[in-house]
């Protein structure tokens, strides 16, 4: 089923602020996974990351992602969007800052670097659990 106005409403109170989400990239044939700091917002979720790191090598390669964290798994594409202080991504950018507040600043980003970018992953598909219910959501 298409994302409704109450898988949508469970999306943004269980994402829409900073959470930690497993993301999986294709590394040839091999998967690989890591945890990363995601914030969720109509329909995709947004990390701040370093584009030569390896997953964003593997995306460059192939584009094709899984997530999961809390009760929710998906398919996705990842996509660069560029880096951080590029005038398109401000309003993005500012939503991360606020997001991701608690530990931004401390040194571990570094917005100067123009291989610092913002990481789209732009869902699919996915499954949502939440309170004994289970939602196939279709979010194309």
């Amino acid at each position: 089923m298409k994302i409704t106005s109450e898988t949508a409403a469970i999306m943004n109170e269980r994402f829409g602020h900073d959470t930690l989400i497993a993301l999986a990239t294709v590394d040839g044939d091999s998967p690989a996974v890591r945890t990363v700091n995601a914030y969720y917002e109509g329909g995709a979720f947004y990390t701040v990351t370093y584009a030569l790191s390896g997953k964003m090598q593997h995306i460059a390669k192939n584009p094709k992602v899984a997530i999961c964290g809390e009760w929710f798994t998906a398919h996705g594409v990842g996509e660069s969007l560029g880096h951080i202080l590029l005038p398109e991504n401000a309003a993005t950018a500012d939503k991360l800052r606020t997001a991701f507040a608690s530990w931004y600043g401390n040194g571990h980003t570094n917005e100067a670097d123009p291989n610092t970018i913002i990481l789209r992953l732009r869902l699919t598909d996915g499954v949502l659990f939440h309170h004994g219910t289970r939602y196939e959501i279709d979010f194309t």
